[in-house]
């Protein structure tokens, strides 16, 4: 009982001790990702062992957008014009991805933002996993 209180307290302090992602580091959100993990709650965790589509963000300032695109073996891509609009919003020293398409609007909050790592949640707490992908190359 004891060691769960002293475990349950340091995961509550590393929690809250948690420094929020700035501003500055949003530029780390261009680029190619490619889905890894999505985790839910209350559910087994799905690995993504390979994805036939990569997610490309662009984002100038607190704007920009997110599209679906197909990796080519010769290093291109495939696509088509269907992109979801994004808009950065801070609140509470968290940023949130505002997304609005013809269909809908939702947000998600920014958990991790490295060079190569990135961490998205959803309104029912379900955490996207990517990694920043790598082009093929047949060399």
């Amino acid at each position: 009982m004891k060691r769960s209180l002293i475990l349950g307290g340091m995961a509550v302090l590393l929690f809250a001790c948690s420094s929020p992602i700035p501003e500055k580091d949003l530029v780390k959100l261009n680029g190619y990702w490619e889905i890894t993990k999505a985790e839910h709650p209350e559910g087994e965790p799905i690995d993504y062992k390979a994805s036939t589509t990569v997610d490309y963000l662009q984002i100038k300032g607190k704007s920009g957008f997110r599209q679906k695109v197909m990796p080519q073996l010769d290093g291109t891509f495939r696509t088509n014009t269907l992109q979801e609009k994004i808009t950065l919003k801070d609140s509470n020293a968290t940023w949130y991805l505002h997304y609005q398409t013809d269909y809908g609007r939702w947000k998600e909050a920014l958990v991790k933002l490295t060079d190569s790592v990135l961490v998205l949640k959803n309104d029912e707490n379900i955490e996207y996993r990517y990694k920043k992908f790598k082009p093929f190359s047949r060399k």
